[in-house]
């Protein structure tokens, strides 16, 4: 499979800032754009602001593909940077025009709920796309790892690269060995919805990427069983978990944690899996080349990027 990349940002090009799941306030939106600026970028908005926009979601589907669109055929548009996650995106993958967006090239960047967008553009436009931190959310009061990495992951001069957490984050092993593919997945509970439609995750011989917010142990026991059923984790190469932020458990507060259940269910696939990775919903975020060729080495705690992930 020939995959499609884009052009590296760099200070002086263009992110055009989208929301293709729910929207941002005014006072976000400004504090966003004052921010990406002082890295050195200009913005651009696609679409007439709603103000006082009082639904969950960004607009309607038409706006909001519209939106994704124009960004992608602008010529003056350099690369894409979400606003926000939340909800809404997996009703737009129906609507994209994939041969047109693969014709346009460019980053695309967010998570969470944007793991629709990265799942639907890696398997439809052959794109690598970029799990990271979004303008109006974590970049506004984001540390310099976090930000640091981001710029880094946005410039050509730092791929290929070896991942490492920020100091006094270690990346721990739960499976010994080591597993090569292309880096796939994102948000488990987004991952999870996408079950049984035409944009399913493929994660044969990938390595596959898993972090949540704000569920309880017993949710992710649910989902992570879900994708067992449907031959997702057999089919895997290795896996990297992520932050499960905000899931501790107030239901049963004195059963498994997270990383119990992950041990329960992934372990016995024998696959090589690394976990504490600080990408997700954490404070400190680095960001993911999804589609792009990964090596994992769990026994050394090592995550390697194998290629150059932008021209």
């Amino acid at each position: 499979m020939k995959k499609i990349k884009s052009r590296a940002l760099r200070p002086g090009h263009t992110l055009g800032l989208a929301m293709p799941a729910s929207p941002v306030k005014k006072e976000a939106l400004d504090k966003a754009i004052a921010v990406i600026e002082n890295l050195g970028f200009h913005t651009q908005l696609a679409r007439r602001f709603e103000k006082n926009n009082p639904h969950f979601l960004a607009g309607d589907i038409s706006s909001r593909v519209g939106e994704l669109h124009q960004l992608f055929v602008d010529p003056e548009v350099d690369g894409i940077l979400c606003l926000r996650g939340g909800y809404g995106t997996p009703g737009l993958l129906p609507h994209l025009d994939y041969s047109l967006i693969a014709k346009h090239p460019k980053l695309l960047i967010g998570y969470s709920d944007i793991t629709a967008l990265h799942i639907a553009l890696q398997q439809n436009s052959k794109m690598i796309t970029l799990h990271g931190p979004m303008a109006a959310t974590d970049l506004l009061e984001a540390p310099p790892f976090t930000v640091e990495h981001f710029l880094q992951s946005l410039r050509a001069e730092s791929w290929p690269q070896r991942l490492v957490n920020p100091e006094h984050y270690p990346m721990k092993t739960l499976v010994h060995g080591m597993a090569t593919g292309i880096l796939t997945g994102g948000n488990l509970s987004v991952l999870v919805g996408l079950m049984g439609t035409p944009f399913e995750i493929d994660t044969r011989g990938k390595v596959l990427f898993l972090e949540d917010v704000g569920e309880e142990p017993y949710r992710v026991d649910r989902a992570l069983t879900q994708l067992a059923l449907a031959g997702k984790l057999d089919e895997a190469a290795g896996f990297i978990l992520g932050t499960c932020k905000d899931c501790t458990s107030t239901a049963y507060p004195q059963g498994e944690n997270v990383l119990a259940v992950c041990e329960r269910i992934l372990a016995p696939y024998g696959k090589p899996t690394i976990y504490n990775v600080q990408a997700g919903h954490g404070d400190f975020q680095l960001t993911l080349p999804l589609g792009a060729g990964t090596r994992v080495d769990a026994t050394n705690k090592h995550i390697d990027i194998l290629e150059s992930v932008v021209i």
